[in-house]
């Protein structure tokens, strides 16, 4: 308890942290002026309240298990990410290190959480993931073309340079080779634009 006094008295008007204690009720017993600027607006006077009011609710288990090990080892602090209502439909991210309080006898006596707002942080990690998972996709499907473009796409245009090399060889009439000619030419120039294609992919 007694470290939990030099805390409050260090961090009550902090404009960085978060700063709040829960009783063995699980019930908000303090509040720094900072969490009570923000949360008390959203959700009227904590103190006295269940501590889940805030949150949202997938996130209850994380705050059980990490109150766990905090009474397991109490000199210890353990951290957590936590959302909390908004009051807009949204979450704000906080990040917490939280520690058990125990009374003179030793016994438990609530836990203690120092905290702070990681909702910008967060938004730019999800933002990054999202952009990364774009490129990955974007990726896969050059990847696709340029298969498509060296494989798919050329197969049959060396069959057809082939089959003009074939037609090049055999007795035909000046009209015919003239066209066998041409053709011969395009499908190069097609097979040219291909390959340079293929190159930027």
């Amino acid at each position: 308890m007694h470290s939990f006094e030099e805390t409050k008295q260090l961090l009550n008007n902090s404009s960085i942290y978060y700063l709040v204690s829960i009783d063995m009720n699980s019930k908000y017993a303090y509040l720094n002026n900072r969490y009570k600027n923000i949360f008390n607006e959203i959700h009227g006077d904590l103190v006295g309240q269940h501590y889940a009011i805030t949150m949202h609710p997938d996130d209850m288990k994380t705050c059980a298990e990490v109150s766990s090990q905090c009474f397991k080892d109490p000199d210890q602090t353990f951290p957590a990410i936590i959302r909390k209502h908004d009051g807009k439909g949204g979450y704000i991210f906080t990040q917490w290190d939280y520690k058990a309080m125990l009374d003179d006898a030793g016994q438990p006596a609530g836990i203690f959480c120092i905290g702070n707002d990681i909702t910008e942080f967060m938004k730019a990690s999800i933002s990054l993931k999202e952009t990364k998972k774009s490129l990955k996709v974007a990726q896969v499907t050059l990847d696709e073309i340029a298969y498509i473009q060296s494989h798919v796409v050329r197969k049959p245009i060396a069959n057809i340079l082939g089959l003009a090399l074939l037609l090049e060889n055999m007795e035909i009439d000046e009209q015919v080779r003239r066209i066998v000619e041409l053709l011969n030419i395009s499908t190069k120039e097609l097979d040219e634009v291909i390959n340079g294609v293929y190159k930027k992919i």
